[in-house]
């Protein structure tokens, strides 16, 4: 093979040319999570609200640090003390702090009144110590993101408090973290479960996909709700908050699945006959490995999408069963749980802040279904 040569008679290989790939060259050598990634950057709305969502499983990671409370803190003497506004300068200039209570009580109905007391003031701080608590289970830290300057003081509520007088914002804080869990275990119970049903239901066809396809259209004739209500109420009302969280996400797991199932028999009976499969076959290769090793990865991008329309669904359930009093329990919070109390109509009419809990579930289920949407249409890349 003749070798060119470089000046002074030094033979080397030629330099490669530099040659710019044209926009469909590219597209047609890029990799599929490429194409998804490219897909998915056109969907603003879907970008913006992949980052809420990343946002809020950060709060539930960091909880006790960004919560000014423990979910166990109360202070009898404020029930139902109404919101405090976080005032960060006054006349004598920079000084965050919320103003005090005073309240008045009904000589017959013994009732509460509060009113904020503009004379007096409590300072508010970034990293103040307050009550301990473990960072992921590993390091003890008792500093707190905001909170009192003085823990021992008045307290401070900025979206008010409940019943018990336990601050409503830290609860909300606390509760994501295991309403945001239940949703992210449950979904991969249900990605489980659906992947190997409905993966074998796609691949063998013939009477196997028959009796499980009557199978899923049987459990999503019931109602869902019933169901769950019956499966749950088998659920001993001995067990521990961390045994009947773990039962409440195999409950709604065993209903969960069925969409997946099919979703994903669907596509095995697109791409079983395609020519990769067919050498897989050739070659020697199991059932499982021509399953799970050559055609689920070919679809993967469609059903991380899928399940990030899932874990909406799976955190309305879990909170439509707190709130009826069918699921978690106190002392376990969760945003399900906090809406218990919202049940009170004589309590919402004069608290009605106990309502917030219900903000966040509204915006994490919207901030996941756009999310959802925007990787479900990015994950068809040559739909255009």
């Amino acid at each position: 093979m003749t070798q060119p040569f470089a000046p002074g008679g030094a033979a080397r290989l030629a330099d490669p040319p530099d040659v710019e790939l044209s926009d469909e060259t590219e597209v047609a050598l890029a990799s599929q999570w490429k194409l998804v990634w490219w897909g998915f950057k056109r969907h603003r709305l879907a970008l913006v609200c992949g980052f809420l969502t990343l946002l809020i499983y950060l709060v539930a990671l960091l909880a006790p640090f960004l919560a000014p409370y423990s979910r166990s803190y109360h202070d009898s003497e404020y029930p139902y003390a109404p919101p405090q506004r976080l005032e960060l300068v006054d006349e004598s200039g920079w000084n965050p702090h919320v103003h005090g209570y005073t309240f008045e009580q009904d000589p017959e109905t013994l009732a509460l009144t509060f009113t904020l007391d503009e004379e007096t003031e409590v300072p508010v701080g970034l990293f103040v110590r307050g009550e301990e608590y473990e960072i992921l289970g590993l390091v003890t830290w008792d500093r707190h993101l905001i909170g009192p300057v003085n823990h021992d003081g008045p307290p401070m509520y900025l979206l008010g408090a409940d019943a018990s007088g336990r601050d409503l914002l830290s609860r909300i804080i606390h509760g994501t973290t295991i309403s945001m869990s239940i949703g992210l275990v449950g979904v991969l119970l249900s990605l489980g479960l659906g992947v190997v049903i409905g993966g074998i239901s796609g691949y063998f066809g013939g009477k196997i996909d028959s009796a499980i396809q009557r199978l899923i259209e049987f459990v999503i004739s019931i109602p869902t709700i019933p169901l769950w209500m019956a499966l749950f109420a088998a659920v001993p009302a001995s067990w521990s908050p961390i045994q009947r969280y773990f039962a409440l996400t195999v409950v709604i797991s065993l209903v969960g699945w069925v969409g997946m199932a099919r979703e994903v028999r669907g596509k095995f009976f697109a791409v079983r006959g395609d020519d990769y499969v067919t050498a897989a076959i050739a070659d020697g290769a199991s059932q499982a490995r021509v399953m799970f090793r050559h055609m689920l990865p070919s679809f993967t991008s469609h059903i991380i999408a899928n399940l990030s329309l899932s874990i909406p669904t799976i955190i309305l359930a879990e909170t439509a069963l707190s709130f009826i009093g069918l699921g978690l329990q106190s002392p376990t919070v969760s945003w399900g749980v906090l809406l218990q109390e919202a049940q009170n109509i004589r309590a919402v009419s004069t608290a009605p802040w106990i309502l917030l809990p219900g903000v966040p579930v509204v915006i994490t289920v919207l901030a996941m279904n756009f999310f959802g949407d925007g990787l479900r249409d990015a994950a068809d890349p040559y739909k255009n």
